[in-house]
């Protein structure tokens, strides 16, 4: 029954973007599916770039982050049947950021791909098994983060490649609005506001990314091409209903402090909250649907459909009160702060809003910091891990 619900928890993953995307979207993702199932598997992954491309495109920004673990999940699965084991393993990383306890039917998927996943799945246990080996015991979700563990974000942002096919939005009098508030300065916000023609505000782009170059001797600017790299990851992963990622709170925290050393999550608890719980369904009627039509007839199939209407359907809505804390250790943090440690608390609840960071004094210390930092070393605050 394991192996069905966690099979089936994919499906959902999928059946939510088919739900949200454009017309096409769905069509070329029931394409590269269906060139997997065939064998074509380097058509599949033609495919799934050019999905990844459709998606990055500014009228599709709702749906990318429901699109990313489907296509790192048959990226993976395509790279593996095809002998590419090293690339199959990172696109599984990115699969399991989303879905860490995904497990796969045998009957349904090749030999090759499942040992891909749990060959990425090992990977990604190994830290955290060294650190407990050292460690008395485990911390809490809002405790000291574990020594030596790398958090889901910070190893699917190793893993990600950012794609050429990212389109920049056009230089407007928006420009100030979007991710790079974040490191404006006060005296640079009044002197983009009052520039009023295309020429004036290319000028003033060119010499903003000018002064931060950490190496202005070269043809590259690390500090921009590192920035729009973790707008972009944002974009993807950070995404609240119509707010794009890099410009929610959880990606202003990460664009200016990169990938947190370790992430904790739980419910927020009776009593800690006034809501009353509310529940919700693992699985719609139209889940149900799909599997009557995919499946087939057969005792197989009646068990499928019996686990996902049953009572055990209906689960506590945790994610309607949810606290997510991004732990920094003093390595990841800007120079200069005297914590060995800063906690990043955003909180989901209904009627209070998705992933709100709560803003204490050492939280805003931390990221008032890392602005300086950028400002004064031009340079950013902290390579990735």
């Amino acid at each position: 029954m394991r192996r069905t619900l966690l099979h089936a928890s994919l499906a959902l993953l999928l059946a939510a973007f088919v739900l949200s995307a454009p017309a096409d979207l769905p069509r070329l993702f029931h394409k590269a599916k269906e060139q997997f199932r065939i064998a074509s598997y380097a058509e599949a992954l033609a495919t799934l770039d050019v999905i990844a491309s459709e998606a990055e495109l500014p009228e599709n920004a709702n749906v990318r982050a429901s699109v990313r673990p489907g296509l790192s999940f048959y990226r993976g699965s395509c790279l593996a049947m095809l002998g590419r084991s090293v690339e199959a393993r990172e696109q599984f990383e990115i699969f399991l950021a989303y879905s860490p306890n995904a497990s796969l039917d045998p009957g349904t998927y090749p030999k090759k791909v499942i040992a891909a996943l749990e060959e990425a799945r090992l990977d990604l246990r190994k830290p955290r098994e060294t650190a407990a080996a050292e460690a008395p015991a485990a911390a809490p979700a809002s405790g000291p983060a574990p020594q030596g563990e790398e958090s889901a974000i910070a190893t699917a942002y190793r893993a990600y490649k950012k794609s050429d096919n990212v389109r920049q939005p056009l230089l407007s009098e928006d420009w100030a609005e979007g991710p790079v508030r974040f490191l404006l300065t006060p005296e640079e916000r009044r002197s983009f506001a009052v520039l009023s023609d295309p020429v004036s505000r290319s000028e003033f782009v060119n010499a903003f990314w000018k002064s931060r170059d950490p190496r202005p001797e070269t043809v590259e600017n690390e500090f921009r091409e590192e920035f729009e790299r973790r707008v972009a990851f944002a974009d993807i992963h950070f995404t609240e209903n119509e707010i794009r990622g890099s410009v929610t709170d959880r990606g202003m925290v990460f664009l200016l402090l990169g990938p947190p050393t370790y992430v904790g999550r739980k419910p927020i608890r009776t009593g800690e909250d006034t809501s009353d719980p509310t529940g919700m369904v693992r699985f719609t009627r139209n889940d149900v649907t799909t599997v009557e039509k995919t499946s087939g007839s057969g005792s197989a199939t009646n068990v499928k459909i019996e686990n996902m209407t049953g009572p055990a359907n209906a689960i506590p809505d945790a994610r309607g009160r949810w606290r997510e804390v991004w732990h920094y250790r003093r390595e990841v943090l800007p120079p200069g702060l005297p914590y060995t440690q800063v906690d990043f608390e955003f909180i989901t609840s209904s009627g209070y809003g998705n992933n709100v960071l709560q803003r204490e004094p050492t939280t805003l210390n931390a990221l008032d910091a890392a602005r300086r930092a950028i400002v004064v070393d031009r340079s950013v605050s902290r390579a990735p891990r």
